[in-house]
Formats: C-alpha cells, structure tokens, sequence
C-alpha cells in the first residue's frame, strides 16, 4: 500500500512539474493545449518578432540625416563581412581616411571615402559604372547611389529577382522596387562592392523568402486592388468622393485635390 501511495505522489510531483510554466521571454506568445481532457497541458513558445524588427532585420539604421554613407558601409561590413563596428566607428574611420574637408563641405561620404577605409582594413573594393544586367548577375552586395523622396541617398543591393530590385536602406529598411523604378532612381549607374577577399561571408544579406514581402505601397495598392474587389470598390469611391467635392466647391485648390487622387490611388 505504501508503495502505491509512494509511486502516485512521484507521479504526480512528475506530471506536476511537468505542466509548470517557467516564465517566458518578452515578445513571446505561449499557446497551451489540454490532452484528452486530461490534467496534463502542452505548451508552446511562439516568438513573435515586431514589424520594425523585420523591416530592419540585419540592416544598420542611420543615425544622422546624412549618414546613410556610412550605415550602408557599416551595413555591408556587419552583416557581409563580419566585421563588428558601430556607424559612429565607421564614420570615424571615413573622416580619418577620406577627404574630411570634402566631407564636411558637402555633409555626405563618397565612395573614394568609403574605398580608402576599407582599404585600410584589409579588403580590396572598387566603384563600377554598371548596368542592369550587370546588377542581375552580381554576385556580392554593393552599395548603390539613388535619387529617393528629392534626396541623394546610399542604399545597399541585395539582389534582384523575378524584376524586382531588393534594398537594404539604412533609412526605411527593408524594401524593393521594380527594375523601371529602381532605373529611374539609380544615380549615374555606379556602384560600389567591398569584397571579402580569402574569407568566407556571411549570407545575412542574402535574400530569404520572409524579404519577399517587402514591396513599395504602390505595388502592395496594387496587388490589393487585383485581389479583393471590395478594396478597389472602395478606392474608387474614394476618388469619386474627391472628384464630388471638387465640383461643389469650384474655389478650391484643384491643384491639391489633384495630389489628392494621386496619392490616395498609390
């Protein structure tokens, strides 16, 4: 008798502390489940990772207005080469090796900065005038000059696949463009490319199939509309609210009103 009353208490202490929940780690779900109506639960732990972590996963966020120079290179050095340094180390570096006066006059690093520092750190690199379908077979991440939002800006170009041009921006994150507008963006067709020499890089910038949903809003509209009807039905009436409102108010900017649809239709 007394080992069956010895045998139910391990039993129970066992099953007990199996079912006992260690506390769990911020940002993750936990999803419990009965078996069989029985007293013993399974548990998940579901990490759930915020929308601007993935937006800016393995990308360095510029800290200043114009330092997206040096963010894409520490970018590049970071999650390409390995190289563990901090934007304000290598813009340090960029004002010790580069053309400080220069940089200064004009706020914004250049690619004969970026390819002086790097040198002094042991890798070759170089700036190419190249085209599209040179991009398409490039085999290492570069760092691209575009006109974005009125602004000269560096970015860095993981890939293009299946017509789209994938960018890790040290401002927005995470984001891609199509071959005609990343065209009409690309600044005088050059690039940058820091290779890794003998050592191995690391893939972080490689493209994955969680990055296929980082499109720009116009194409998300887009797809949108294409997909769910009641979506672009309502896009319309929109529009056709906006266009209402402009006949019965003749005195307003139709200029405005114009923006207006524009936007609102992207």
């Amino acid at each position: 008798m007394l080992l069956v009353l010895a045998g139910s208490l391990m039993t129970f202490a066992m099953v007990q502390e199996a079912t006992v929940a260690e506390p769990h780690d911020k940002g993750v779900i936990v999803i419990e489940q009965k078996v069989d109506s029985g007293p013993v639960e399974l548990r998940n732990d579901v990490r759930v990772e915020p929308l601007v972590e993935q937006k800016y996963r393995n990308i360095v966020r510029q800290a200043y207005d114009y330092s997206c120079g040096s963010a894409a290179l520490t970018t590049v050095l970071a999650y390409y080469l390995g190289r563990n340094l901090t934007e304000r180390q290598v813009m340090e570096g960029l004002l010790h090796y580069g053309e400080s006066e220069r940089i200064v006059e004009r706020r914004a690093f250049s690619m004969l900065d970026m390819k002086r520092l790097v040198t002094a750190l042991g890798y070759p690199a170089g700036g190419f005038r190249a085209s599209i379908d040179d991009l398409k077979d490039l085999d290492h991440p570069a760092i691209v000059p575009i006109h974005h939002a009125g602004f000269k800006h560096f970015v860095v170009l993981r890939t293009i696949r299946d017509g789209r041009v994938y960018l890790a921006d040290p401002s927005v994150g995470n984001i891609s463009f199509t071959l005609g507008q990343f065209e009409e963006k690309w600044d005088d067709n050059v690039l940058f490319i820091v290779f890794p020499g003998s050592e191995k890089p690391l893939d972080f910038l490689e493209l994955k199939e969680e990055d296929l949903r980082f499109v720009d809003d116009q194409t998300m509209t887009l797809l949108a509309m294409q997909q769910m009807p009641a979506f672009h039905e309502a896009t319309e009436r929109r529009i056709q609210n906006l266009l209402e409102r402009l006949k019965n108010n003749p005195d307003g900017s139709v200029e405005n009103t114009r923006k207006q649809l524009f936007y609102r239709r992207n």
